[in-house]
């Protein structure tokens, strides 16, 4: 759990003014604030830092205006929720990445929230702000279609497992969708061998990988190497960053990504590092 102090510093770095009850609006408040305010990275994996995916040091991420990917972003928003008195839930998961089969294989850490409803009715809710653009905000446990935003989600049953349940991504996005399991953990020992992977194996996906993403209420932005993609109602767009001042402006005042952790010489050789990856990557679509 988090100390009072701890809690309100990281409040203040999302935008949230105060502590409130644990209710669906207040849930539903942090939930799109930690969205917006933090991005999902691959950042520390391509500059050769992973950061450690223990509670503590997820939580040490967020207060020092750093961030992660989802081990990281998930694992730090359960704590802050339990600690402001939400009932958290910890799954595994798995991302459907394009052209490939649903799964769960523990490469994702799936949060569910129970509150009560009008009837005191137990209701839980997926809760995730560590998928990058999706969700902007908690979805009930449902059988439905949501919409938020330019992007429309749907949950349905999993096929992956009995009782497990699937978040499907808006067409034109870049994966398909998330399988939950339904058992509870205990702890995030699950995820440790995932995060060793993801972080340090030569056959990770994101060890070549820049990728920043971040969610609003009307868009959602990624920067994919050079490549920085808006979406929004009207469409997605596409620019290429051709100069380090523009790449660093736009990791920080779109993505909040101001790299503090890092020294010049540090900036300067990952700057040099995407970059050679985004011309192998043009050279390989002009074959």
């Amino acid at each position: 759990m988090m100390t009072r102090a701890e809690i309100k510093a990281y409040l203040k770095r999302i935008g949230i003014p105060d502590i409130q009850p644990p209710t669906l609006s207040y849930l539903t408040q942090l939930h799109r604030a930690h969205v917006s305010s933090i991005s999902w990275q691959t950042i520390d994996i391509v500059a050769g830092r992973p950061a450690p995916i223990d509670l503590h040091e997820c939580v040490r991420l967020m207060l020092s205006n750093r961030s992660g990917y989802c081990f990281h972003l998930n694992g730090a928003f359960s704590v802050l929720l339990r600690s402001l008195g939400f009932r958290v839930f910890w799954h595994r998961a798995g991302v459907q990445p394009l052209e490939q089969e649903p799964r769960i294989n523990s490469f994702h850490l799936g949060l569910t929230v129970s509150l009560p409803d009008d009837q005191q009715q137990e209701q839980r809710y997926i809760v995730d702000v560590g998928l990058g653009d999706m969700p902007y905000e908690p979805l009930p446990l449902q059988v439905g279609t949501y919409e938020q935003g330019p992007l429309r989600y749907q949950v349905e049953r999993s096929g992956v497992v009995q009782g497990g349940w699937r978040l499907v991504h808006a067409p034109q996005s870049s994966f398909v969708g998330v399988d939950f399991a339904p058992d509870e953990l205990e702890d995030l020992e699950e995820f440790k061998p995932k995060h060793e992977f993801y972080s340090r194996s030569p056959d990770s996906p994101w060890i070549q990988l820049f990728l920043v993403r971040q969610r609003n209420a009307e868009s959602s932005n990624e920067l994919r190497g050079c490549i920085w993609s808006k979406r929004d109602r009207n469409g997605i767009e596409k620019i290429e960053l051709r100069t380090k001042s523009q790449w660093l402006e736009v990791l920080g005042d779109v993505f909040q990504e101001h790299l503090v952790h890092y020294s010049k010489l540090e900036r300067d050789d990952l700057w040099n590092r995407v970059r050679s990856f985004h011309e192998e990557w043009k050279k390989a679509k002009m074959k």
